[in-house]
């Protein structure tokens, strides 16, 4: 008992001692943890955690402690690099939901960060984000639009910007998505024979997109569709017309498309009508020559094999070298400059069908100038009208009208009625222009006829010459 009372003091020491170590691990834990005041700003602190989840794909993580960041440090030097990360983090997650929000951030940080040079790759990443939502041809292409859109918006804006490059050869890749698809329902049409619709296709499609695949094949189709047309025409001009126009596709394809499949028909086309043969664009070879070499070096046949089950469209068959288009749809690709092709009685009419996916269609009225215009003669012979005497104030030529100096020449030519009211107009000047009344209505009857019936002849030729349009 006495040995257990004198070891008592030295286990309660042990004990204190033991407790005393444990607690100092656990400080020395706790300090490795948190960092010592004034070590580091607590934005900072934040931003650094954000971006270690973002690395190990935490995005929920990350997005919190971002938008802590920004709420909380709104004077923050890390604000602008916060809100970017926001947007990064969506774009990394993926999915409709996540680039669609990423979309909403990137356009937020370029209003709130215009002149930085991070707006650039903001922009860049808008238009990758609907690339990324892009469907095939024969499905919806509201992405594809928008994407075509924005990298549009990104080369106008920043032309000069690193990522300018592989923003061309991406906005390439959505024309070409663009083109099939118009050029599927073209071809759809011109098969089953409904020429009108098919060219209204194929006009936008060779208008707007030069760098597509299979433009030659559109000129080509569409040069056919005018030979066709003129074939049908009982008028001889109007088969000259047809036929010029169809000449001239043949020409576009030779010119810009030197390498196709098509250039040999194309020559006798114009060989049979006694039209020289353009020579080929130099660039338009260079790109033909670039693009055949470059399917030669990267077939991607595993690429087209992968599309069939994939979900995203195939752009292997893009072109990789020449300007993409940087218009919007509908200007600068008119059709009625496509279909008038130098001559003044060919007008086409866009967007007056739906036809095309874009809102434009086109529709050949042949109008010649004496039905859309009124003949001058028509106006000019109508024989003048004198008015009664005295009607106006203005001198009338003396030869046909009395005036009070000289009345005696037109005695023989007087009623009783004119002379009764000259001597009126002499007893009382007052009543100059009292029968003025009668003479209006004598003005306008004989002059205003001839040109309503014209106009309403003219309108009525217009309506049923709509339909002499391609057969």
């Amino acid at each position: 008992m006495n040995r257990l009372t004198r070891q008592t003091p030295a286990l309660l020491a042990a004990l204190v001692l033991l407790s005393f170590l444990l607690a100092g691990c656990g400080n020395k834990d706790m300090s490795a943890k948190m960092p010592a005041p004034g070590s580091a700003e607590p934005d900072k602190i934040l931003y650094d955690r954000a971006l270690n989840d973002y690395e190990h794909s935490r995005y929920t993580e990350a997005r919190l402690s971002l938008q802590t960041l920004i709420n909380s440090y709104p004077d923050s030097e890390y604000l602008a690099k916060a809100k970017l990360a926001v947007a990064d983090s969506y774009y990394k997650e993926g999915g409709v939901e996540g680039l669609t929000q990423a979309v909403a951030e990137y356009k937020d940080f370029i209003t709130f960060f215009p002149f930085l040079d991070e707006a650039a790759y903001a922009q860049m990443q808008v238009g990758m984000a609907h690339y990324r939502m892009m469907e095939k041809p024969d499905r919806d292409d509201t992405q594809a639009q928008l994407a075509e859109e924005e990298f549009q918006t990104f080369l106008l804006k920043y032309p000069k910007s690193p990522l300018a490059p592989e923003a061309e050869q991406r906005l390439r890749e959505v024309q070409e998505i663009l083109a099939q698809a118009d050029f599927d329902v073209a071809h759809f049409y011109y098969v089953k024979g409904d020429y009108r619709a098919s060219a209204a296709r194929l006009i936008e499609v060779a208008g707007r997109y030069p760098l597509f695949s299979q433009s030659d094949h559109a000129l080509w189709m569409l040069g056919d569709i005018y030979r066709r047309a003129a074939r049908g025409s009982k008028n001889e001009q109007e088969r000259v017309r047809w036929r010029t126009l169809s000449d001239l596709e043949y020409a576009k394809l030779l010119k810009g498309y030197p390498l196709s499949p098509l250039a040999a028909d194309a020559k006798r086309q114009l060989s049979e009508d006694g039209v020289p043969i353009p020579s080929p664009d130099p660039q338009a070879l260079a790109r033909a020559e670039y693009d055949e070499k470059f399917d030669r070096d990267h077939p991607g046949m595993l690429q087209r094999a992968m599309g069939l089950v994939k979900g995203a469209p195939d752009v292997s068959a893009a072109a990789h070298t020449g300007e993409p288009d940087l218009n919007p749809p509908g200007e600068m690709n008119n059709a009625q400059d496509e279909l008038q092709a130098g001559t003044t009685t060919s007008t086409v009419t866009a967007g007056s069908s739906g036809e095309s996916s874009s809102g434009q269609s086109a529709s050949v009225e042949t109008i010649s100038p004496a039905e859309s215009t009124p003949p001058p003669e028509t106006v000019a012979s109508a024989p003048p009208v004198d008015p009664p005497t005295g009607s106006t104030g203005v001198a009338p030529p003396a030869a046909t009208t009395p005036t009070a100096a000289n009345p005696a020449p037109l005695k023989p030519n007087e009623t009783e009625t004119d002379r009764a009211a000259a001597e009126e107009l002499k007893a009382n000047p007052a009543a100059k222009t009292k029968p003025a009344a009668k003479s209006k209505p004598a003005k306008s009857k004989p002059a205003k006829a001839p040109p309503v019936n014209k106009k309403k002849e003219s309108t009525s030729k217009k309506k049923k010459g709509i339909h002499k349009l391609i057969p």
